[in-house]
């Protein structure tokens, strides 16, 4: 780890902590990095002779890797992403850096007893992380509560309690361009002089005890995705990460060559990306700096801010929006309650002055929400205070426009855009999968690696027959070896000639793993029945976490373990079909089953997954998707083509419609056997004969629209089964899907990015190494 640690600093801050000024801070509370050595090695064409060295040492790389702790400060698709844009900014030569926490816990590990998720603390800095390195020169105060004084030489913010952030950076290099940019989390400190007055009147224990509060900040992620929960902790932490990096963004812009003085027209050459509303304080932080500290006037204060924010809007589930207590932020952060109360004064001005005497559009598009407790909403905050706002796939992106923000929409249609996300193929081909990298590498060269876009080539192989083999050849090798993988772990035994069905991501209801184990439970009646037809033998393998405090999602996830326990003890069954949950679902485990998964489940209601990473994954590493036309499964479907996915199930307009009708599960139950079948199975017992009640609840109130999409779903798996059987038809689709990746590319996000947001230029250009001769 060191000698890699002491390569890549070597490179460091080349071009980070260089004169200009052009550059990018990525805000993010969750950075998902899993780990880090086979990637940097891959990054620093290093694997090779890594190998060699450790292999002369007697030692296996293969088991060092297995040694590393995953750094699983993310939960999910937002906090991945954010691993994945800087890696491509570092490859397409930004000045980057990403700023966020350095949690003392991440992300739980899942365990699973008796069928029920169990949550374990995840120690992952236990021993110790060789990647960082602390940089207490920089440390910096982060105030909180006190009270606001407005002076006749302005406003101070006073009586405050302090806590220090320290910051920790992880180089993170291109892809073999010798640029190295800077991951740099923030962790909690107390002050030395903390509570000090207690220390002379026999408070010193409490005082030394008190010190543990002040660095809770830092201390766990919170674990839930795609849902708000307003706890004053949650807060602080939003709070820290902001003031603690605009902080360091302001004291790098000053010790330029420009400095201070030149604040007011040079500002706008850094960009702020807020990664979701989580960061969504950095917009009355920044004013309340320009403000207060540099006595900017409040207009050109505002100018500064909105032309260097912008906002990524990653969820339309209104259990996901933030919305914080007025209560809390007067309590917390005083100052800042006044900025946004300033700031919705002046926008509902301009509101009113477009639309008088429209009242109900001035409720809508407040920042404060009336009514009961009195509530900030920061993606309003975002959007005011921003100059770009984006959606995450064209889908998402037109929702926005057209229902959840519409009205910000009609008012500044210029700020919003859609950046569809990408993933790092370094990583998720390179890394994960080196056997088809090198299968592609053979028919069109290594270069498609920086482009992706060159995958296209591949459509000149579609009917070759080799090329046919060799895709095939390595998906089986991967099989074999994920077979092997499960045994070793779970001690698991499938059949690696099986189709391997995956799906795997958060628990939610939305995601619709309950449709998936209708589809299993009828596959199951079906083979029953008939246990001498020709059934294309499956595996399905269901993985992900539930949030701690999510009933449902807990529920489904037994429900799964209990489907298993039936279907895979039933010897008519035999291997034709088992049910795996893949326990402890992390980036480790995605880089090990997504290159052995034969089809991906896509499912979600059509309109609720904003974009989705992980279909991009499995289609790059040769699964067929089976989806519905939600987030960037609409766009993968226009890549390689419709007929070449698996597509099925309602579309935005039909969920739209139906529930201006009105979802009535029952019907579709009592209409349909199969699915009646069932769903009697479910909640009467024939999976949990001990407690027959147990799945009741789930069976028929928490359907998120399931019933309505089942018929077209089972329909469309009865297609999947046949063409598996057809192998070289098979992966001739494949093929194609593969050659439709180009686009999916987090370097062409990064790239959009650039050029539309932040005014930056990207380049594949190779710089000099330190060590180069001049």
């Amino acid at each position: 780890y060191w000698i890699l640690f002491l390569c890549i600093w070597n490179f460091s801050g080349i071009l980070t902590e260089c004169s200009t000024l052009n550059r990018v801070y990525y805000l993010s509370l969750e950075f998902y990095m899993g780990r880090t050595l086979q990637n940097t090695m891959v990054n620093l064409a290093l694997e090779n002779a890594c190998d060699e060295a450790t292999y002369q040492l007697g030692l296996d790389m293969e088991e060092l890797q297995d040694m590393e702790e995953d750094a699983g400060l993310g939960n999910g698709g937002l906090g991945r992403l954010a691993a994945c844009f800087l890696d491509s900014m570092a490859t397409l030569g930004l000045a980057a850096y990403g700023y966020g926490i350095r949690y003392e816990f991440g992300i739980f590990n899942q365990k699973v007893v008796n069928g029920w998720q169990v949550e374990e603390a995840d120690d992952w800095l236990r021993y110790g992380n060789p990647w960082e390195k602390a940089r207490p020169e920089y440390m910096r105060p982060v105030h909180f509560y006190g009270r606001v004084e407005h002076n006749p030489d302005g406003v101070k913010w006073v009586d405050t309690q302090v806590i220090l952030a320290l910051p920790y950076d992880t180089p993170v290099p291109g892809y073999r361009n010798n640029i190295v940019n800077t991951m740099r989390l923030w962790s909690a400190k107390a002050p030395c002089e903390f509570h000090l007055k207690d220390f002379n009147v026999g408070g010193y224990i409490q005082a030394v005890l008190d010190k543990n509060l002040a660095e809770n900040i830092s201390r766990v992620l919170y674990p839930n995705d795609n849902f708000f929960e307003g706890k004053e902790l949650r807060l602080k932490q939003e709070y820290f990460v902001v003031a603690a990096t605009l902080q360091d963004i302001i004291r790098r812009f000053k010790a330029s060559k420009f400095g201070i003085s030149h604040l007011k027209t040079c500002f706008v050459q850094v960009a702020i990306q807020l990664n979701d509303t989580h960061p969504a304080l950095a917009i009355p932080e920044l004013m309340r700096i320009l403000i207060d500290d540099e006595k900017l006037t409040w207009d050109t204060a505002w100018d500064i801010t909105v032309r260097t924010c912008a906002y990524t809007n990653h969820t339309v589930l209104p259990e996901a929006l933030e919305r914080w207590p007025v209560d809390l932020f007067q309590n917390l952060l005083p100052r800042h309650l006044e900025i946004i109360y300033e700031v919705n004064r002046r926008h509902l001005e301009r509101i009113s002055a477009l639309y008088p005497g429209d009242h109900d559009r001035l409720r809508r598009m407040s920042l404060v929400e009336e009514g009961g407790q009195k509530k900030i909403n920061m993606a309003h905050l975002c959007i005011v205070g921003s100059h770009a706002v984006n959606g995450v796939a064209q889908i998402h992106s037109d929702i926005i426009k057209d229902t959840v923000f519409k009205d910000f929409y009609d008012v500044d249609p210029q700020k919003f855009q859609n950046k569809t996300n990408g993933i790092t193929p370094r990583r998720w081909l390179v890394m994960c999968n080196p056997g088809l990298a090198e299968v592609i590498a053979e028919r069109i060269g290594e270069d498609y690696i920086r482009d992706l876009s060159q995958l296209k080539s591949l459509l000149k192989f579609v009917d070759d027959d080799a090329f046919i083999r060799d895709i095939a050849n390595v998906k089986q090798e991967n099989k074999l070896k994920f077979a092997v993988h499960l045994e070793e772990q779970f001690k698991v035994k499938i059949n690696p000639n099986s189709m391997f069905d995956v799906q795997v991501k958060r628990i939610h209801e939305y995601k619709r793993q309950l449709l998936n184990c209708l589809h299993i439970i009828t596959l199951y009646n079906r083979i029953k029945k008939e246990p001498n037809k020709a059934w294309t033998p499956r595996t399905i393998m269901i993985g992900g976490k539930a949030a701690p405090g999510y009933h449902t999602a807990k529920m489904i996830i037994k429900l799964i373990t209990a489907i298993g326990e039936v279907v895979n003890n039933d010897s008519v069954v035999g291997d034709r079909l088992k049910v795996i949950f893949l326990e402890n679902y992390r980036v480790t485990l995605a880089e090990k089953v997504i290159p052995a998964a034969d089809l991906s489940e896509q499912i979600s209601t059509a309109g609720t997954e904003a974009s989705g990473t992980g279909n991009m994954k499995f289609m790059l590493n040769g699964a067929l998707t089976i989806g519905t036309m939600d987030g960037a499964n609409v766009e993968m479907a226009e890549e390689a083509g419709e007929e070449n996915l698996f597509i099925f199930g309602m579309r935005v307009k039909d969920v739209e419609a139906l529930d201006k009708k009105g979802y009535d599960a029952l019907e579709y139950y009592n209409r349909i056997p199969e699915l009646k079948q069932a769903v009697d199975q479910i909640s009467g017992g024939f999976f949990s004969p001990g407690e027959p009640d147990q799945f009741k609840d789930i069976s028929l109130s928490h359907t998120v629209t399931v019933f309505a999409d089942y018929e077209d779903y089972i329909q469309c798996q009865e297609k999947v089964s046949a063409l598996y059987k057809n192998t070289k038809e098979w992966t001739k689709m494949v093929i194609h899907n593969i050659a439709g990746c180009g686009k999916f590319s987090s370097d062409r996000t990064i790239g959009q990015y650039a050029r539309e947001i932040w005014g930056m230029e990207p380049s594949l250009e190779k710089i000099a190494a330190p060590d180069d001769p001049r």
